[in-house]
Order: C-alpha cells, then structure tokens, then sequence
C-alpha cells in the first residue's frame, strides 16, 4: 500500500511538471524562438562580412595629442549624420567609441540605429554604418519596445528578463524532472520487485 502511494505521489508530481512544461513553452514559444534565432545571429556577428556588424576603419594616426577635440568630432559627425542619412532624426549620441589603436572615434546615435566613423586626428569620415547588429540585441534583449515607446529607465526590458529567465529555469528544473522522475520510478519499481 505505502508503495502505491509513493508511487502515485511520483506519478503526480511527473504529470504536474508535465503540465508545467507544456504550458510554459505554449506561452512562451515565439518569444523563445526570438532569442535563440536573434542569440545565434549576436553570435555571427563578426563574422557576418559586414552584415550585422561592419569593420572598424583605421585613422592617419593612434597618438591621441594629435586628435581633433571631441566637441569638434561630434559636430562633424552632425553635419554627415544630417548630409547623408535624415535631416530629421535627433542627434542624440547613444555613445561613443573610441578605438585608439584605429584612430578612429565613432559616434552611435540613438535613434535609427546609424553610427559615423570619423578619423580622430582629420575630423574626416571613414565610414557611415547601419548598425543591424544594435537592432538585433534590442529584439534579443526586449529592449525594442522600450526603445519604441520611448519608456524610461528599461520597465519593458526588466519585465521581459525576469519572465524569459525564471522561463527558463522553470524549463531546466521540469525538463530535468520529466527525464529524471520515469527514470526514479522505474528503478525503485525494479528494486520493490526483487
């Protein structure tokens, strides 16, 4: 009788991590599809022939003395952000890179995923980017919809994080138990009968 109920107690638990499990990736599915397809194509990145993530151009120099100041920098990158790619959108800097062993600053603009390499010491243009590879990590991430509402603070992506990895542990602990657990049931089967 005690076997029984051990047994129908392990039964149960299996059936509930079942439901569990099915539920969860029912739920979630599209969401996980987006992370490991945008995951994988994070992964290519660099190797993508300049795809998502376009080459670092060299400068004339890597001394940084002999570098135009930043302020002078960013208004160049202005004016070919506002020559070559939209009169309209703000020039907000999201960052700034600097590659001293380039020569090269880049400046990365907020909005519509663009970046503009300069030449820190000529102040000229090496190279204007799309930067797909931005656009790929903020779908990766769920920071996309913070971008596109324009929230403060990341709300969005702290919500979409948290849910995507206690998903995720959740899919770990029942996965593992519904592998596990027929595995433990049929050993102590097999021990009870002898």
């Amino acid at each position: 009788m005690a076997i029984r109920t051990k047994k129908s107690r392990q039964a149960k638990t299996l059936r509930i991590f079942r439901k569990v499990h099915r539920i969860t990736a029912s739920f979630l599915f599209l969401f996980f599809f987006f992370m490991a397809s945008t995951g994988i194509l994070l992964g290519l990145k660099k190797h993508s022939g300049g795809v998502l993530q376009s080459k670092s151009y060299s400068g004339v120099s890597s001394e940084m003395k002999s570098w135009i100041s930043i302020d002078s920098l960013y208004a160049n990158a202005s004016k070919i952000f506002r020559d070559s790619i939209s009169e309209t959108l703000p020039l907000d800097v999201d960052r700034i890179e600097i590659h001293k062993g380039k020569g090269m600053i880049k400046f990365i603009f907020q909005r519509g995923f663009w970046g503009v390499q300069l030449d820190a010491t000529t102040g000229k243009l090496l190279h204007i980017e799309r930067r797909r590879a931005d656009f790929v990590e903020k779908v990766h991430d769920g920071s996309i919809l913070d971008y596109s509402f324009g929230t403060s603070n990341g709300q969005i992506k702290l919500v979409y994080t948290m849910v995507m990895g206690i998903s995720l542990l959740l899919f770990t602990i029942t996965g593992f138990w519904l592998w596990y657990g027929p595995k433990r049931m049929r050993k102590s089967s097999s021990v009870k009968k002898q």
